[in-house]
């Protein structure tokens, strides 16, 4: 089973950029294409962002042209640069193999965007 920390989550003023950072471990990871989640208070988890194996990205409407997902094989990584952050952005953020099959999850990180 792969194990995910995530980091990097912290308070942002609106407008402002974050970068978060998912180190996994346990599983071959330059053959899993690679997700991000938010989970906005109260609410279910979305999907944000996906890369696959060839580095093909893709993104939720919401963070079109705002979000870049990257992933460094070498380094067991996989990235979520954040900007023009919005107050709707605001929530907990999880990175996961796509398609979850097992279901694992990290801890996550909260990211607060708020003036």
């Amino acid at each position: 089973q792969v194990q995910l920390v995530e980091s990097g989550g912290g308070w942002v003023q609106p407008g402002g950029s974050l970068r978060l950072s998912c180190e996994a471990s346990g599983s071959t990871f330059s053959t899993n294409a690679w997700a991000w989640y938010h989970q906005a208070p109260g609410k279910q988890r979305e999907l944000v962002a996906t890369i696959t194996t060839g580095g093909i990205t893709h993104y939720a409407d919401s963070v079109n042209g705002r979000f870049t997902i990257s992933r460094d094989n070498a380094k067991n990584l996989v990235s979520l640069q954040m900007n023009s952050l919005r107050p709707e952005d605001t929530g907990h953020y999880y990175c996961a193999t796509d398609p979850n099959r097992d279901n694992s999850w990290g801890q996550g990180t909260q990211v607060t965007v708020s003036s």
